[in-house]
């Protein structure tokens, strides 16, 4: 009971970190801009650079863990996070992207194994896990990007003391690892499946949930970085921007929590997948071409698809493999491939933006982009393993 406790209480703290000091960024990128002369491009690799982190590290974590243990891995992947987070606090350039690029490391681990573990060791409860976790980490990049701008205007921090902040959650994720690493080391808590199966990048079903992930990340991170900045130019505070950006994610924690709970029940997750990119592209299309009064409706919709695309995505990684092992496997190759494409996605839209002086040319392609998330949404959604096709 006490092992069961403590692996939770780590699942959850790691939660609360794995959003948190991205989101931080995105309400004072302006600030950071000022602060060390970066253009709009250049701010965006605050974002990509994580993600880039993400696609790089993924594809080795299950190895790790199966080395080391998957406990073992996780307490060096938080203590990783928490000293990246330290070094983005000096005011440099090199420090700021050798930190984020760090940061990013670190948070790709417990990406790939947190589904994992939900599938070794809560299966019976997967969708309620998977809900419940994922609502925390919403939670955390609500609250951090909700309380960037106050801290800076209101409570006079400087941008660097703001991101470095997010490194108390790290340090106590790190904590609730660390008494679970002795014990575990001498068991067999690893995530690997050693009985030969086919490569999962063989796998067609694998391929569809990878682009699932990758697609809604690449909507979300677009999100976090930029939706303030665009908002400010179309007239509204920076206050009012934060909180939409807060508002973003606040709304799509219920959807977090409701679409895996009740896709768990269901054969088939079509019609969630479906329903998620419709949502998208309707929010888009208002912030595209719909009045500025009715921009919490715009952001409303976006929040809710971005809070349920995301759910549906990891609880992919329980409901289409086997094992805890295809699980971890799957959810390497997902958050490699996929954020790799979503790591795009921040520097092109600052791009577009730095490029036509608008920002009708970035939602366009995000648009775009929702017409795909739909069709890969379609495949994903349908009853079937990988060891299947």
């Amino acid at each position: 009971m006490k092992r069961s406790w403590l692996l939770l209480a780590g699942v959850m703290l790691t939660a609360l970190i794995m959003r948190a000091p991205i989101t931080a960024v995105g309400p004072i990128v302006s600030e950071i801009q000022e602060g060390l002369g970066l253009s709009g491009a250049m701010s965006g690799l605050l974002t990509t650079l994580p993600l880039l982190a993400f696609a790089f590290i993924s594809p080795f974590t299950p190895n790790w863990s199966a080395r080391i243990g998957i406990e073992n891995t996780m307490f060096y992947a938080m203590l990783v996070l928490t000293g990246a987070i330290m070094l983005r606090t000096i005011p440099a350039v090199p420090a700021l992207y050798a930190g984020t690029a760090l940061m990013g490391m670190g948070i790709a681990v417990g990406n790939v194994l947190v589904p994992s573990i939900i599938k070794r060791d809560y299966s019976a409860r997967a969708g309620l896990l998977t809900g419940i976790y994922t609502v925390v980490m919403n939670l955390g990049g609500a609250v951090a990007s909700g309380l960037s701008i106050p801290l800076t205007e209101q409570f006079g921090m400087d941008w660097n003391i703001v991101l470095g902040l997010t490194a108390v959650l790290a340090l106590f994720a790190m904590l609730a690892w660390l008494p679970q690493r002795k014990k575990l080391q001498q068991s067999s808590g690893t995530v690997t499946n050693k009985k030969k199966t086919r490569s999962i990048w063989r796998s067609k079903v694998a391929w569809l949930v990878t682009f699932y992930l990758g697609l809604q990340s690449f909507c979300f991170y677009n999100n976090i970085t930029w939706i303030p900045e665009m908002l400010i130019d179309r007239g509204l505070t920076r206050t009012e921007a934060g909180f939409m950006l807060s508002l973003l994610q606040i709304v799509g924690m219920p959807s977090t929590f409701i679409v895996p709970l009740l896709a768990s029940r269901r054969k088939s997750q079509r019609r969630f997948a479906l329903t998620t990119g419709i949502l998208f592209f309707i929010g888009y299309m208002g912030l595209l071409i719909g009045s500025t009064s009715l921009v919490a409706l715009w952001i409303v919709l976006v929040g809710t698809a971005a809070g349920a695309g995301f759910g549906l995505a990891v609880m992919f990684f329980v409901l289409r493999t086997n094992t805890a092992g295809e699980a971890a496997q799957m959810s390497g190759m997902a958050q490699s491939i996929g954020y790799l494409l979503a790591a795009f996605g921040p520097f092109i839209f600052g791009w577009l933006h730095d490029l036509t002086k608008s920002w009708n040319g970035s939602l366009i392609m995000l648009l775009v982009v929702t017409v795909a998330y739909c069709f890969v949404g379609w495949g994903a959604g349908a009853d079937r393993k990988t060891a299947d096709c």
